[in-house]
């Protein structure tokens, strides 16, 4: 007789929870705000796959904004990530050059 609350048998399903690291991260660097207009997110470029967990409220952000825009969440996610790179990559190498 089953108790309830008890298992019968184990899941084989796959945990889905988040690790967590905890620790320091360095030094942040404040950048300046560039954030691109949905409209200027949806070019195309070259992908590498990766799993992304995202907050329910950002994901349907970009879903309503790809169907406006007649294009991908997925590109525009990547686009903005990219840009975002490229912001850093020349707020540090200002910086760099700054120090030397």
């Amino acid at each position: 007789m089953q108790v309830t609350g008890e298992k019968k048998e184990k899941s084989m399903k796959k945990s889905t929870k988040t690790k967590v690291f905890q620790g320091s991260f360095g030094p942040v660097v404040l950048v300046d705000d560039f954030l691109p207009a949905p409209e200027e997110l949806i070019f195309k470029t070259s992908a590498t796959k990766v799993t992304l967990n995202l907050s329910p409220q950002t994901l349907q952000y970009f879903k309503n904004q790809a169907r406006k825009l007649d294009s991908s969440y997925q590109r525009m996610i990547r686009n903005l990530l990219d840009l975002y790179v490229e912001q850093v990559k020349v707020k540090e190498n200002a910086s760099h050059q700054a120090t030397q």
